[in-house]
C-alpha cells in the first residue's frame, strides 16, 4: 500500500571531488556500484520498498549520466500515480543562481514540489549504502507529533568527527546539535545508543542525512524563517531545535556514506563477503536497477573466489579473488585480478572491431592477457593491454596521472584510458 501522503526528494550532490575521477565525468549518485546498478537506485529502492512512490530528484552537476540513468530505469504503471521525475537546477528570474546547499535546492524545487498533494517531505541523499525502511520512520514522526525528524545512527570516536552529532532526550526529541565535532569535545557529546552499539564503542549519534518534514514546516522554513539558509545539516537543522519538535530516528543497521575513493572501495569489496553488510540476495529489500537484456557471464578455466559477477562478462583469467566484476567484463588468459572493482563496459566489441583495432595496436576493450592487477578500480570501458601489472597499496604515494589516480593506496583507472602491454605500477 502507498504512502500517499508522502513524497520522497533526492538530492543529487554536488562536485563530489572527494570521489574524483569516479566523478569527472558524472555526478556522485550515477557512479556505478556492485557491478551492475548506479548509486542513486539505492536510495530511490529503499522508497520503492517502503510504499513510497512519488520521488523527485533533484540534479545539477555533472547530471547526464545519471539523467539518462533515471529516464531509462523507472517507469511506473500507466494506473499508477507514481512516479521518479528529475527537477535539474535552473537558471529563472527569481533564482538566477545554480543551487549553493543542500537547503537551497529544495528551496528552488518547492515551486514544483508544492504541486503535489502531500503532508511529509523524506529528504534523502542520493549517495548512501543501506537498506531501511522509511515507513517505520514515518510512523514514528507520526506518532510523536514530531516537526521535523532525523534518522540517526551510532558512530564511534574516529567517525563522530566527520558528522552532525547530537544528543536527545528520554522521548528521543533532539536537545542540541554540533556540525563536526573536533575530537577534544566529544566527551560532552557521548549518548546512551544501547548495550549493543556502546560494546562496539559506538557511543555518538550521527544525523545520516535522512529527514522527514511536515509540509508546512518546510516551506515555512525555506520561504520564510530561513530564506536565506544554503545546507540543512549546518543550519537548518541545529536552528530548528529550538523552535520545533526535532525527533532523533535511531537506526542501528548497516549504512555508509560514500564521500571517498577508500570507502568506496572498501564499501563495493564487502558486498564479497559470505555474510555482507549490504545484502543484495534479499526478497523484501529488492535493489532496482536499469534492466539491460544482457546474457549470462561466460567464464572459462578461471578460478573464483569470493567475488561478484555481473551478467555479460566474458572471462578466461587464471584466478578472480575478493573482486566485483562488472557488466561486459572482458578478462584475458592468465590473468590475476585480487581485491579489484573492475566496472565493466558499456558494449561488446565486435569481431571487426577487435581485428581493426588489433591492427592500430589498440588493446581490446578489457582486461588483457596475463595482467596481474590488486587494490584496483577500472572505471567503465577502459583498455587494458597485456602483461600489465599494477599493484596497489599503502606503499603508494597519492598521485594524479592523466590514466590513473592513486588515492590512499587505491589505484582507479579512469574511465576510457589505455594501457599499454607491459605497463607496470609496482611501487
Amino acid at each position: 500500500m502507498a504512502n500517499k501522503n508522502v513524497i520522497s526528494v533526492i538530492l543529487g550532490g554536488g562536485a563530489g571531488s572527494r570521489l574524483y575521477p569516479l566523478t569527472a565525468t558524472r555526478s556522485k549518485p550515477a557512479v556505478p556500484i556492485a557491478g551492475k546498478y548506479r548509486l542513486v537506485d539505492i536510495p530511490i529502492s529503499n522508497c520503492i520498498n517502503s510504499a513510497i512512490n512519488r520521488i523527485f530528484i533533484l540534479t545539477q552537476y555533472n547530471s547526464a549520466s545519471l539523467n539518462k540513468h533515471i529516464k531509462n530505469t523507472y517507469q511506473f504503471s500507466g494506473f499508477s500515480k507514481g512516479f521518479v521525475d528529475i527537477l535539474a537546477a535552473e537558471q529563472t528570474p527569481d533564482s538566477p543562481g545554480w543551487f549553493q546547499g543542500t537547503a537551497d535546492a529544495v528551496r528552488q524545487s518547492l515551486k514544483h514540489i508544492n504541486k503535489i498533494e502531500f503532508d511529509y517531505v523524506l529528504i534523502l541523499s542520493g549517495d548512501q549504502l543501506y537498506q531501511m525502511d522509511f515507513g517505520l520512520m514515518i510512523d514514528t514522526h507520526k506518532n510523536t507529533g514530531s516537526d521535523i525528524s532525523i534518522a540517526t545512527i551510532p558512530v564511534n570516536e574516529r567517525d563522530a568527527t566527520e558528522f552532525g552529532i547530537l544528543k536527545s532526550n528520554e522521548e528521543n526529541f533532539i536537545t542540541s546539535f554540533i556540525e563536526k565535532p573536533s575530537k577534544e569535545m566529544l566527551p560532552d557529546w557521548i549518548s546512551d545508543t544501547g548495550e549493543i552499539m556502546q560494546s562496539q564503542g559506538r557511543n555518538y549519534l550521527a544525523s545520516m542525512g535522512i529527514y522527514i518534514f511536515n509540509r508546512k514546516v518546510l516551506f515555512d522554513l525555506l520561504q520564510t524563517e530561513k530564506k536565506d539558509a544554503k545546507d540543512f545539516g549546518k543550519e537548518i537543522i541545529p536552528d530548528s531545535i529550538n523552535h520545533f519538535k526535532v525527533s532523533s530516528y535511531q537506526y542501528d543497521g548497516y549504512w555508509t556514506d560514500i564521500g571517498n575513493i577508500y570507502s568506496f572501495f572498501e564499501a563495493n569489496l564487502s558486498l564479497t563477503l559470505d555474510l555482507p553488510p549490504f545484502n543484495l540476495f534479499d526478497n523484501e529489500n529488492m535493489v532496482f536497477s536499469r534492466a539491460r537484456m544482457l546474457p549470462p557471464a561466460k567464464i572459462s578455466g578461471t578460478k573464483i573466489n569470493q567475488s561478484l559477477i555481473a551478467e555479460g562478462a566474458i572471462i578466461h583469467a587464471e584466478t578472480i579473488s575478493n573482486s566485483v566484476i562488472g557488466i561486459r567484463s572482458r578478462i584475458g588468459k592468465g590473468s590475476k585480478i585480487t581485491s579489484c572493482y573492475i566496472m565493466g563496459n558499456d558494449f561488446f566489441e565486435t569481431i571487426n572491431q577487435i581485428t581493426e583495432n588489433d591492427n592500430l595496436n589498440i588493446p581490446k576493450l578489457g582486461i588483457g592477457d596475463y595482467c596481474e592487477l590488486t587494490n584496483v578500480i577500472v572505471d567503465k570501458d577502459c583498455r587494458i593491454g597485456n602483461h600489465v601489472k599494477i599493484n596497489g597499496g599503502a606503499h603508494l604515494e597519492n598521485m594524479n596521472h592523466p590514466l590513473f589516480t592513486v588515492k590512499d593506496g587505491i589505484v582507479v583507472i579512469k574511465k576510457n584510458a589505455m594501457i599499454n602491454d607491459g605497463f607496470e605500477l609496482l611501487a
